[in-house]
């Protein structure tokens, strides 16, 4: 996000926070809770995990256009663990994109930034009407 949009990446969280909020853009994860045995996905309790209730999200913000899955696993998750109407995602697009982690090394950080830019075509749309 930083080298997309041109904000330091050491700054502090909020205000990097506030800085994709200024751009339309919304971080959250696909789970509420789970147990997990260290820090990689692969190591999600998946009969733990409870998702974030994304009806509700996609009711109050009907100008989200597009879900974006940092990685395999959180889409797996999403299709398992949440439940939507077809007429809350009609119009919102979902795609996966490569996973972020330097754990993920299958793929180079500039083909990683090419595919993550959709996000900017997007960013706009929705402006500070997540705020």
């Amino acid at each position: 996000m930083a080298e997309m949009f041109g904000f330091d990446v050491g700054a502090p969280y909020a205000e990097r926070c506030n800085i994709l909020k200024e751009k339309g853009i919304a971080l959250w994860d696909v789970l509420a809770s789970s147990y997990r045995r260290g820090s990689l996905d692969a190591a999600i309790d998946v009969s733990s995990a409870r998702a974030n209730d994304f009806s509700g999200l996609l009711k109050r913000h009907q100008e989200i256009k597009l879900i974006c899955f940092n990685g395999q696993k959180s889409r797996q998750l999403f299709t398992r663990l949440v439940s939507l109407k077809v007429e809350a995602v009609q119009d919102v697009k979902l795609v996966t994109l490569p996973s972020s982690s330097p754990a993920y090394a299958a793929m180079r950080f500039e083909d990683k930034l090419t595919r993550w830019k959709i996000i900017g075509q997007y960013a706009d749309m929705a402006g500070s009407k997540l705020n």
